[in-house]
Order: C-alpha cells, then sequence, then structure tokens
C-alpha cells in the first residue's frame, strides 16, 4: 500500500504544474473514491453477496484509510504517531477494529440499520487503516510478521467457520452465500501466507543489494570527486 500511495503522488506530481501540491490531488483522489463507495449503487452492489461485502468494500474502506495517512507529509505522520501514543496503540486499535468487523453480527447490523452503516464507513478507515499505516513503517521485521501472521489465522479460522457452519451465521445472505465467502477466505489466506513467505525470504535480497550498490556508488562518485578537485 505503501508504494501505491507513493505512486499516486508522483503520478500527481508529473501530471500537475510547479503552483499545485501533488498531495493535495492524491487526497482528494482518495476522497472521491471514498465518496463513489459510499453512494447507494456502490454499497448496493458490492454489499449484494458476503463475499464482495467483506472480501472488497471492507479491505477498500480500509486501503482509503491506510493510504490517506501515507500521502500526509511525514512530520505530520510522526506527529499523529505520537499523539496517539506510539506503534503499540495504534496496532491493538486495528487489531480490535477489524476483528469487530469481520464477524457475521456486524456486517447485519451493518445492512439493517443506517447508523451503523455509517459507523462502518467512518471507523474502517479511521481506526484500522489509518493507525495501521501509521505504524507500519516504525514496525521491524518480526512486528510486521506478528500482523501478518494475526490476519491470516483469522481470517482462515473465520472462513473454516463459515464452511462447516450447519446454518446461517449472517441472517441477510444464504447458506450457499456463506460457503462460498469461506472458501475465498481460506484461499485468500493461503495466498497471502505464501505471497508473504515469498517477499521475506525471496523479495529482501534483491533490496539489500540494491542499497549496498547505491552506497558504493556513491561512495565511488565521492571520491572521483576529490579526485578531480585536487588535479
Amino acid at each position: 500500500m505503501n508504494n501505491i500511495a507513493l505512486s499516486i503522488v508522483r503520478l500527481a506530481d508529473n501530471r500537475t504544474g510547479d503552483n499545485v501540491n501533488p498531495r493535495s490531488i492524491a487526497g482528494t483522489s482518495l476522497g472521491l473514491a471514498y465518496l463513489l463507495l459510499a453512494t447507494p449503487m456502490a454499497r448496493g452492489w458490492l454489499e449484494m453477496t458476503m463475499s464482495s461485502h467483506m472480501l472488497v468494500q471492507i479491505p477498500l474502506l480500509v486501503a482509503i484509510g491506510f493510504l490517506a495517512i501515507r500521502v500526509l507529509p511525514k512530520a505530520r505522520q510522526t506527529a499523529l504517531l505520537t499523539a496517539v501514543g506510539g506503534t503499540l496503540p495504534c496496532v491493538l486499535l486495528a487489531v480490535i477494529a477489524s476483528t469487530y468487523w469481520m464477524l457475521p453480527r456486524a456486517l447485519d447490523a451493518a445492512l439493517a440499520s443506517s447508523s451503523v452503516e455509517l459507523a462502518k464507513f467512518v471507523t474502517l478507515p479511521a481506526l484500522v487503516g489509518a493507525p495501521l499505516s501509521l505504524a507500519w513503517q516504525r514496525l521491524a521485521i518480526i512486528g510486521r510478521g506478528v500482523i501478518w501472521t494475526n490476519f491470516i489465522s483469522m481470517l482462515a479460522v473465520l472462513g473454516w467457520l463459515y464452511i462447516v457452519a450447519p446454518v446461517r451465521v449472517c441472517n441477510n445472505y444464504s447458506v450457499f452465500e456463506q460457503e462460498r465467502a469461506g472458501w475465498l477466505m481460506v484461499v485468500l489466506a493461503v495466498s497471502l501466507f505464501f505471497a508473504w513467505l515469498c517477499r521475506l525470504f525471496v523479495g529482501s535480497a534483491p533490496i539489500r543489494q540494491t542499497t549496498d550498490s547505491c552506497r558504493e556508488s556513491d561512495v565511488m562518485t565521492a571520491e572521483v570527486a576529490v579526485v578531480s578537485q585536487q588535479a
């Protein structure tokens, strides 16, 4: 998500003049995406099935909150992180809020009550995406691994429960929708687990190698500059 936010800012920077702040363009784009998700047509379409409700709408709301923090200047991100008490409170808040919105009762309440639906649209970006974004860059690889394993395991267990449950756990969705959502959650959990392992064991080496190469290149450039001045 961090790379997506940087891409949004760079794209806005390339398409705007010097007098226009690219971060404001990126923020406006995220705001428009948020408003689009809040339209009755988008809500009706995404909430039509349990799978799209849990695996499309909710993650998109979280992603908007995550990316909105990344668009802010670094100094403001640091100030916000300090104001909320640091990394640990952000992670705990994101875990608790995300766990609640994965419960079947929360989905039913959001479909039955407009106030709960409004709470969903407010809390997912503000209490899940934003705190996770503030804490993510400060977390070491172990901390990120803990968050990933917690999310993946919760996704797999909840999906398995949806599959084996003999009755409907959501009053607004059929047993067929429930089973399909469960299988999709299990498949997504397995896919995320292997993708995270590949990134952890395969993707880290090129990054270190590229960083070392850049440092060596900077040192060589500095040495050449010194030799040129002496000559």
